[in-house]
């Protein structure tokens, strides 16, 4: 499969531009369900590191979990190559399974576990099945549409809070335990 070709983003913003904005519906997400929803995601999503677009798909998916802002799913192909660096280490998910990390390397810019996968999810998610998620933070910019996100509070959670969201999201000091 093809990979992404990173490409500067002001190239990206000028072609989305003149495509049109896609504004996101408002929602709640102490209405996402438990167990969570896989969905399909309508927006392109994009990954900007430095100034280049290091992930982009019309193909992704999101994760809603009650409480949780929404966790988006690249497909391999849609990532640079070069930019995910294997590394140690698992952790379990009771809805996904079985999760293996990556760290992000671009450039002189190396992000320890800033990215994970589902290599053999379980059978409600084999969708995202290799499939990358990526934390968002000063250093990488996701978008949700021409909508930038900010990261879930907290810093073990992966989710994208983007402006349309409501209700409380886990992660803040006093909901982690929940």
């Amino acid at each position: 499969m093809a990979r992404l070709v990173a490409r500067p983003i002001d190239e990206v913003k000028s072609r989305h531009r003149s495509v049109g904005m896609c504004a996101l519906a408002i929602e709640n997400v102490q209405s996402y369900p438990r167990p969570p929803l896989l969905d399909r995601v309508a927006e392109m999503l994009r990954l900007v590191i430095g100034g280049a677009v290091v992930a982009e798909t019309a193909e992704g998916w999101r994760v809603c979990e009650t409480h949780h802002p929404p966790t988006y799913y690249f497909p391999p192909g849609a990532i640079a190559e070069g930019l995910l660096q294997p590394v140690a280490g698992r952790s379990f998910c009771e809805w996904k399974g079985a999760a293996i990390y990556f760290d992000l390397a671009w450039g002189d810019l190396r992000l320890r576990r800033a990215a994970w996968a589902y290599p053999a999810p379980t059978p409600g998610f084999r969708a995202i099945a290799g499939h990358v998620a990526f934390y968002v933070s000063d250093q990488v910019q996701g978008f949700v549409g021409e909508v930038q996100a900010r990261p879930q509070p907290g810093g073990f959670y992966g989710g994208w809070v983007t402006p349309n969201l409501t209700g409380t999201i886990k992660g803040s000091p006093g909901t982690e335990g929940w």
